[in-house]
């Protein structure tokens, strides 16, 4: 009798309280589907995430957590052990906002249900899927005591959902300035941690570029927390830093840490000894409340990043300003300082090439257009791409007339554009001529005319495309959707498939390009350097026609472009034409894309043919009289 009723005394007895980092080191199990290093979670791999997971937890005082950081750092699994946690030890309602709703779809699917498969606390506590009235859904996994609600940061309906006690916020940095014109997608969440007193809030991500970052100004808000460990040889404890990491010449692989205090080099064998030493030292001890970390890549434990690799990314990253931009983000975990004011157009003026117009130069692998359309005119940029983003300005034209009906002369001319322009290849005389592959017609002015023409011309839409520019996309496109369009006197849903153009973006990314030096003798342009004919001086100030300048809207901080010129078509035209070559994939290519674009894609063999296949079918289709190609004068548009 008495064993039995020590051991139902025992059952009553509530478990101990638990941080998270204690609780993931006994439950937490890492899937294969989801870990390179699948099975128990161990704290100690990652020692600098013990206090930031310990900060979550529930005894914890400070109400948010901000947590900067470098890629391949262990900070995603810091999240997921806390979101274990809530479920399994303090369970509440929570809510976890990824920059799109389809990313926390994708989260929900490759890193929530492996979590939950593999650990039997959490699966007891979550019913499988295929339970009727299982409440585990891929955006909704309901518990005993609590619900985790996902959605993204660019649906407003998700971020008013009901009222929650923890907010996980992951890589905002990639999350929209405006949500559905309700403002700051960030506080519209936090709103819904109000009514709890004992709240707590996860800011989490990887910065990017720093006029619109938005995990820097939160990390500045905290107590600016810098990871230090010690020195094996001296003892003195100190932050690692990328200007300590050397190499020598040419051999970045062999690069070792040389110690800010003595001086000795440190191999990396020392390293996780030293990461197990460390310790979180705040820089702004002042701040209670707000409790934030730094963290770079140089932290990042054996067998993931080397410092080798490191040595060798940095060395990489000099060839492009994407690459560069890359590692200072993902590396060093560091904003990226872009420029918003506008290049000179007097020095890209005097840097024309003199390749000729309408002539495919060597490096091209393919052609993209982007079509501005104007209240009596449509202007037209065809734009040649290479290896890395590198780009020739292969023609400007410019057609006249009324926009507001397809009836109008302008948009037969521009089908006879859209249909059966082609450019020879190398030379005036070559046999081979190249089509353009992808053209961006923007759908700003006269939409319903632009939609309608794009419908007419081509049903399935696979070279014309509808584009409409967006301040608050953080990507060169975002996914397309099907609009609806007045076509020929009836409304056809979803009739047309429109995509959505980061502007800001792309003319931030366009500017950097222009400032770019041309490659010396014997090297290779740098990553998006661009190339231009011999075109006039208006040309050039279009161009470089607008400036960023940086807005407080309703609290939070919005880029915004302005002009300085009235004019600013050519620079609309080259945004569209990056925009229709990431829609062909260029921002993913990889070597054997190029080479597979080289071999003759999109180029006629016949100097007479001025027609593929795709055009002649849609030839058959349109409704409008194509004309016969007029031969044009040699003179540039611009000249």
């Amino acid at each position: 009798m008495g064993v039995f009723k020590t051991t139902f005394l025992k059952g009553l007895k509530p478990e101990p309280k638990l941080t998270v980092s204690e609780w993931a080191d006994q439950y937490r199990v890492l899937s294969s589907r989801s870990s390179s290093e699948p099975g128990i979670w161990r704290t100690s791999r990652t020692p600098y995430t013990k206090e930031i997971m310990d900060v979550l937890s529930i005894d914890h005082p400070c109400k948010e957590v901000v947590f900067k950081k470098s890629a391949q750092i262990g900070g995603t699994e810091v999240g997921l052990n806390w979101i274990g946690y809530s479920i399994d030890h303090d369970p509440a309602p929570m809510m976890l906002v990824m920059p799109t709703v389809e990313m926390a779809k994708r989260n929900s699917k490759q890193r929530i249900d492996p979590m939950i498969t593999a650990s039997d606390r959490l699966s007891a506590k979550i019913k499988p899927a295929r339970s009727r009235d299982s409440g585990n859904t891929i955006l909704q996994k309901d518990f005993p005591g609590g619900t985790l609600i996902m959605t993204g940061a660019n649906s407003g309906v998700g971020l008013r959902s009901s009222a929650v006690k923890r907010l996980m916020a992951d890589e905002i940095d990639g999350y929209p300035s405006d949500v559905d014109g309700e403002g700051d997608p960030i506080k519209l969440a936090m709103a819904r941690t109000r009514t709890f007193a004992n709240r707590k809030i996860f800011l989490c991500s990887t910065p990017t570029v720093e006029a619109l970052s938005r995990i820097s100004p939160a990390y500045e808000a905290s107590d600016q927390r810098k990871y230090h460990v010690p020195c094996p040889h001296c003892g003195e404890f100190q932050e690692l830093l990328f200007e300590n990491l050397k190499w020598p010449k040419k051999k970045p692989r062999m690069a070792c840490y040389y110690c800010s205090h003595c001086g000795a080099e440190i191999e990396e064998h020392n390293k996780t000894k030293m990461l197990q030493a460390g310790k979180w030292i705040a820089q702004n001890p002042k701040e209670k409340f707000i409790v934030g970390f730094h963290l770079n890549a140089l932290y990042s434990p054996l067998g993931w990043l080397s410092w080798g690799e490191i040595a060798f990314d940095w060395i990489e990253a000099q060839k492009s300003k994407d690459k560069l931009k890359g590692f200072i983000n993902t590396i060093l975990g560091e904003t990226w300082k872009d420029r918003g004011d506008a290049p000179d157009w007097n020095r890209l003026y005097e840097r024309r090439e003199k390749y000729k117009f309408r002539v495919v130069p060597p490096g091209v692998c393919f052609l993209t257009a982007g079509a501005d359309v104007q209240k009596d005119r449509i202007e037209v940029e065809v734009v040649g791409w290479g290896r890395n983003k590198v780009s020739w300005s292969i023609d400007y034209m410019v057609f006249e007339g009324d926009t507001s009906s397809l009836s109008n002369k302008v948009w037969w001319d521009f089908a006879d554009f859209v249909l059966n322009y082609s450019f020879p290849v190398g030379s005036e005389d070559s046999e081979k001529y190249m089509m353009v592959m992808k053209i961006g017609l923007d759908s700003g002015y006269n939409t319903q005319t632009v939609y309608s023409f794009v419908r007419n011309y081509d049903p399935n839409q696979t070279r014309l495309v509808a584009i409409k520019g967006q301040d608050n996309l953080s990507i060169p496109v975002g996914q397309p959707k099907y609009v609806d369009v007045d076509y020929m006197g009836k409304k056809v849903r979803r009739g047309v498939r429109l995509w959505n153009v980061g502007s800001t973006m792309l003319k931030s990314e366009i500017y950097g390009y222009l400032r770019l030096n041309k490659a010396i003798d014997g090297e290779e342009d740098p990553g998006g350097y661009c190339h231009f004919p011999q075109y006039g001086e208006e040309f050039f100030k279009q161009l470089t026609s607008e400036e960023m300048v940086i807005k407080k809207i309703r609290g939070y901080s919005k880029p915004e472009w302005q002009k300085i010129r009235e004019r600013n078509e050519a620079l609309d035209c080259r945004v569209y034409a990056r925009a229709a070559a990431s829609i062909i994939g260029i921002d993913r290519f990889k070597e054997e894309h190029f080479r597979k674009l080289e071999n003759d894609v999109g180029i006629i063999h016949n100097k007479k043919e001025t027609k593929n296949d795709e055009a002649n079918q849609s030839n058959e289709k349109t409704k409008f009289k194509i004309r016969k190609r007029k031969k044009r004068e040699s003179s540039s548009f611009w000249d």
